[in-house]
């Protein structure tokens, strides 16, 4: 069947709101039938759906003497040689989420084009792992994993990465390291896409697809990370969480550079203070709220960095109020 409208009864089936069942519901809508919420025992939450009323929970105005300090040190590794754009996507994305410092470790030959794309990156030549021992030790959150390649050089800047114990976001091919070997992670985030998500579960991408809330959560337990599990009605799990399902994002955001920037968002939001499930939830609503209102001139043709004014805005709820 593929409805026009799809109408639910007393409380959202959580079924209906991830996955391929999105192609086939049509327009979303809910009836109640006035039962009272405090009758609702017999049908415990199983997830949180969020919607844009969610974000000033997480992000409301800073106080008139703050300082960049205070808002956050990001750390963006990857751009091996050949993917140097999608580490810039990343940084930018973290500056535009609030992050009141970034720093950029990527191959040397790549520093002039960051510089010249963001001036107020703070963009570092890295070679080998001594290079990056300074950045890691003062960098209060890192995100690794845009173009970041599988070569020797990518698997070196993630094992001192992990091995550094700063919280973590892991995208792309940190991902593919990691499902190469696993391991138990201490305070990271993981962002897979679903066959990346089988990567880690070894498993087949339709199996993910077929229960995205059971994937999601199994993740989570294995490597004992948060996860966002990315896609139409992106779900994000915690070990010891109630699920959240994202209510927003359109086919337009089906990209290359998509997830570079929701890394960075993510990023930023832990490297000012949030917890990492709260920052994982956060940092995906608000990218594909960014996403939905850039896709206000069409979803065919939106590119990543189409985001970035919309996240700066939509980043301060409680100010535009």
């Amino acid at each position: 069947i593929i409805a026009d409208a799809t109408l639910q009864f007393i409380v959202r089936h959580v079924g209906l709101h991830t996955g391929q069942v999105l192609e086939h519901t049509g327009v979303l809508a809910l009836d109640d039938l006035e039962v009272p919420p405090e009758t609702h025992g017999a049908t415990s939450p199983v997830a949180t759906f969020l919607t844009a009323d969610a974000l000033p929970s997480w992000l409301f105005p800073r106080r008139r003497n703050t300082h960049k300090g205070e808002s956050g040190r990001a750390l963006c590794i990857g751009g091996d040689h050949g993917s140097g754009g999608a580490i810039v996507l990343c940084a930018e994305a973290a500056l535009r989420s609030g992050a009141g410092l970034v720093d950029v470790a990527t191959r040397e030959l790549h520093v002039p084009v960051v510089l010249a794309r963001r001036p107020e990156v703070m963009a570092h030549g890295i070679e080998s792992g001594e290079d990056l021992e300074p950045l890691l030790s003062r960098a209060g959150a890192i995100g690794i994993g845009p173009g970041l390649g599988q070569g020797e050089w990518g698997k070196a800047m993630l094992r001192l990465a992990l091995a550094s114990q700063n919280p973590l976001v892991l995208d792309a091919d940190a991902l593919n390291f990691l499902a190469a070997a696993p391991r138990v992670l201490t305070d990271a985030i993981l962002t897979p896409h679903p066959g990346e998500a089988a990567r880690l579960l070894g498993i087949d991408t339709a199996a993910v697809q077929a229960d995205r809330f059971a994937a999601a959560a199994a993740i989570a337990v294995r490597y004992e990370a948060v996860t966002v599990l990315k896609g139409a009605g992106t779900v994000i799990a915690a070990p010891g969480q109630l699920p959240c399902v994202i209510s927003a994002g359109n086919p337009g955001m089906a990209v290359g550079g998509m997830g570079d920037v929701l890394t960075g968002v993510i990023l930023a939001l832990r490297a000012q203070g949030l917890s990492a499930f709260d920052a994982a939830c956060a940092g995906a609503l608000l990218h594909s709220l960014a996403g939905d209102a850039a896709a206000g001139d069409g979803e065919r043709g939106l590119l990543p960095s189409d985001l970035f004014p919309h996240l700066r805005r939509l980043a301060n709820p409680g100010d535009l109020e």
